[in-house]
């Protein structure tokens, strides 16, 4: 019974944080932390609670290398219509 209560309340907490622990990487690790924790000696709660924060730690990361990719990208684009474009022609002298 204090298992039950103790895991209605972790997940009424999560709930309750807000969309930052409510996206997918945080359940996925969730899952995967609960049943490592589980198999490793009972310790599924706290398997869970360290697997979330381990899904968001990787979710944000994975974002932030796809945000440098794209903003290299981009400037990889821009030198490269940047040197398509001719040279100014130089202003006669008088």
């Amino acid at each position: 019974m204090k298992t039950r209560l103790i895991a209605a309340t972790l997940m009424l907490s999560l709930a309750s944080t807000g969309a930052a622990y409510a996206k997918p990487s945080c359940a996925k690790g969730a899952i995967v932390g609960g049943v490592g924790g589980h198999v490793a000696g009972k310790h599924g709660l706290l398997g869970a609670a360290a697997g979330c924060a381990i899904g968001h730690h990787m979710a944000k990361k994975q974002e932030r290398q796809e945000r440098e990719a794209q903003a290299q990208a981009q400037a990889n684009a821009q030198a490269q219509a940047n040197s398509q474009q001719p040279a100014p022609a130089p202003a006669p002298r008088k």
